[in-house]
């Protein structure tokens, strides 16, 4: 165990980083932001865990249909993520010009993030729930620590426009609106038809379709917030 004592981290910034198991003893944190999976987290006694994500239910209540296993909720889920994303281009494009392309703080741009949700749907929706072998389209982008991303279809130095990422998008948007209006309970809780072999995602074998769906929902969710946030600092 590595142990940090009297060191003055004054303004750092952690990013990808693992803090599991860490313990903060005497510490001072002030005007703090924290941003990720988090669970379990005790401060000064309190495990506030509960309480972030009972307030951030609140503020989202699509997050509870998210979370749900009945189909008419989940696709309730999808219809509210759909509906919150195209008000969120529309003022995207309301916007100055190359907005879509500026980076906030080191973070993904507005188009790099729909980028990242089309590999998402190509990865966990069409590969993980509908066993599809298709290799994933050049558009889609995916982080770094993804292995082989042009042997998968993927075009990490690809520079679509803003209208050819969202025509890729409404096709998606449509294909999973489709199957959720006939996908049933049992399905849902059946095993993923994940292909055998290379692909990604490598650890999705075994899990549930609901359990890739659920990425697939949680994905749309944290990425518009994270879009949201960035659009908002980009006009103030």
């Amino acid at each position: 165990m590595k142990t940090i004592d009297d060191l003055d981290l004054t303004g750092a910034e952690f990013r990808e980083t693992d803090l599991s198991g860490a313990r903060f003893i005497g510490v001072v944190m002030q005007d703090v932001e924290i941003d990720g999976l988090i669970g379990n987290l005790v401060i000064n006694g309190v495990e506030v865990s509960e309480f972030v994500a009972a307030e951030l239910d609140r503020r989202h209540p699509v997050r509870v249909l998210i979370r749900s296993n009945a189909p008419s909720e989940l696709q309730e889920a999808h219809r509210q993520l759909q509906a919150d994303w195209e008000s969120t281009v529309r003022r995207l494009r309301a916007m100055p010009a190359g907005s879509e392309h500026r980076s906030v703080n080191q973070e993904w741009s507005a188009i790099q993030t729909l980028r990242h949700l089309v590999f998402v749907h190509y990865s966990w929706f069409r590969r993980c729930c509908l066993g599809s072998t298709a290799r994933f389209t050049p558009l889609g982008l995916a982080p770094d620590f993804v292995e082989d991303q042009e042997r998968q279809g993927l075009g990490p130095a690809a520079d679509p426009t803003l209208d050819e990422v969202l025509a890729v998008r409404a096709e998606q948007g449509s294909e999973l609106a489709d199957w959720l209006r006939t996908v049933t309970e049992s399905q849902l809780a059946g095993i993923a038809p994940v292909p055998e072999g290379p692909g990604w995602p490598p650890y999705a074998a075994g899990k549930t379709v609901r359990e890739c769906l659920g990425v697939v929902l949680n994905e749309e969710w944290a990425h518009h917030q994270f879009c949201v946030r960035d659009l908002d600092l980009i006009t103030s």
